[in-house]
């Protein structure tokens, strides 16, 4: 292959690793497409790297010896991540947003790629070094957000339904009790998805008494799955207790006041 010069090879090495967050590429894969010495792409790496970190972009990841690469790791700095949460809740404090029940309107925001795509960096940051096999979600809102946590992991991810499908083979079919009004749902998850032994990172988008992680996490353990921890994009103040422990919020709904018509929402 032809050549390339150092500002195209720069350019290109950052774009190749941007487009494909947490996946490795070996010192070699560059040699070949660049038609560099892996001496020179080393040196191309260190200028990617410091360019990354300078202008809060992310963290190259770069391997030294004869098997080394380099990889793009999320990495979102303090003022960035402030910055883009509170954006997020001051949208989500409109009260035309309340719902009956308590709850707020946010279909818009858990299906808008800017803001999605922010809190799944946040999120992935926050879980990057438990490196989980799979991405599990529910079939609700946050399969979005899930999607994007494990493309910024580069992991797959699996969606535990509401009910059980042919297509997906043998499955675990669990009933269980949420929210406030304590109704049974049923969940399903294909025995093919997952294998014994192997280590999950549980996303949603939104937790209130923690009955929907609690019972996944009991799916997880059924099929002799260890959940490294639940990421959710919001979490609500009350009840305190919730029936899980492990899990992080990007946001905290404080209140939703129906008579004043009033929304509480700020960052975890």
């Amino acid at each position: 292959m032809e050549k390339a010069d150092r500002r195209t090879r720069i350019a290109a090495m950052a774009a190749m690793l941007a487009r494909n967050p947490s996946k490795p590429f070996a010192l070699g894969t560059f040699c070949e497409t660049f038609g560099a010495a892996k001496s020179t792409i080393s040196e191309d790496l260190a200028v990617v790297r410091e360019a990354v970190s300078r202008y809060g972009q992310g963290e190259v990841e770069v391997a030294i010896g004869a098997s080394g690469g380099a990889r793009l790791l999320p990495s979102v700095a303090g003022e960035q991540r402030a910055a883009v949460l509170y954006e997020i809740a001051q949208r989500l404090s409109d009260p035309q947003r309340i719902l009956p029940g308590g709850f707020i309107y946010t279909v818009d925001i858990l299906s808008d790629p800017k803001y999605v795509c922010a809190m799944a960096e946040i999120l992935a940051s926050m879980y990057l070094r438990t490196n989980p096999d799979m991405i599990v979600t529910v079939e609700t809102k946050g399969v979005a957000l899930a999607f994007e946590v494990a493309r910024y992991l580069s992991k797959p991810m699996i969606i535990a339904r509401s009910d059980a499908k042919i297509t997906e083979g043998s499955a675990v079919v669990i009933n269980y009790l949420t929210g406030p009004s304590k109704r049974i749902r049923t969940m399903s998850i294909s025995r093919r998805a997952l294998s014994a032994g192997q280590k999950v990172l549980l996303i949603d988008d939104f937790i209130g008494g923690g009955g929907t992680l609690h019972a996944l996490c009991g799916m997880m353990k059924e099929l002799s799955i260890t959940v490294v921890g639940s990421g959710v994009a919001i979490a609500t103040r009350q009840p305190e207790k919730k029936r899980i422990d492990n899990f992080k919020a990007l946001l905290v709904l404080e209140e939703v006041d129906t008579v004043n018509e009033k929304v509480t929402i700020r960052p975890f």
